[in-house]
């Protein structure tokens, strides 16, 4: 019974918490309001290897022992083409949006704040199925490594917000609101991959999908895009590695 509990609770914070950490990135603008190029490139790119590796070990590697090569390539693909419609449909500005004008499509925050919730939603159903195929065994890896990637993931949203004239509290606010997003989906997606076993493998292989998407189409391209392009591949290599050793830790 209590280990059904702690079981319980463990998944029940792994399903949440990563979420917060974008709030927790965003007090970094408190010490740092202003970073320099060489910085933001090579945290962009820890964040994509992070979720790259999450997706390669965590997602991909299990959808394949639970599922059929064919499950786990529908699935893939169906991701990635679900994120390339949510990016086409869903107005967004990258991080770089303080560098154009301003759009009629909406204000600098609220165009972040869909950028950001395009990106934290496969997050949060990657967290959500990996819990369901693999209980803790499997999912903490993966909650551990998207809450990781959101701390400088918050830091980046919130930088670009002071620079376009916002209040620290304000850019704060916003960097923490972008991670709202994902507990809801986090147990959507637990939910859902919870109610037959054999939906899991394709609910795998979506939200590795839809996160290689989110890494390839726009963290790669924005964090190369600072002229520092070595030190973003070095910081990729980095997030790659720590989540290789958390898979390894926790595998």
């Amino acid at each position: 019974m209590r280990e059904n509990l702690a079981v319980g609770w463990t998944t029940l914070t792994g399903l949440i918490l990563p979420g917060l950490a974008t709030g927790l990135g965003g007090l970094g603008v408190l010490a740092i309001p202003h970073p320099g190029d060489r910085l933001m490139a090579t945290l962009l790119g820890f964040t994509g290897g992070i979720m790259l590796a999450a997706a390669v070990f965590g997602l991909l590697v299990s959808a394949l022992d639970l599922g059929s090569l064919v499950e786990v390539l529908v699935g893939f693909a169906v991701g990635a083409g679900a994120m390339a419609i949510f990016d086409t449909a869903i107005p967004h500005a990258h991080t770089r949006f303080v560098e154009r004008p301003r759009s009629a499509a909406g204000s600098p925050a609220l165009l972040l704040l869909g950028a950001l919730t395009i990106h934290n939603v496969p997050e949060g159903l990657a967290v959500g199925v990996a819990f369901a195929a693999g209980g803790p065994d499997l999912g903490l890896p993966v909650a551990i490594a998207i809450g990781v990637q959101n701390v400088p993931e918050g830091f980046a949203a919130a930088t670009p917000l002071l620079d376009a004239g916002a209040a620290r509290m304000t850019a704060i606010g916003i960097a923490g609101a972008t991670g709202l997003v994902e507990p809801p989906a986090a147990l959507f997606g637990y939910a859902a991959a919870g109610i037959s076993e054999a939906i899991l493998p394709v609910g795998l292989a979506f939200a590795a999908g839809a996160m290689v998407y989110v890494v390839v189409d726009e963290l790669v391209p924005e964090s190369h895009s600072r002229g520092f392009e070595r030190f973003a591949t070095f910081g990729l290599v980095a997030g790659f590695a720590v989540m290789m050793a958390l898979d390894n830790a926790f595998g």
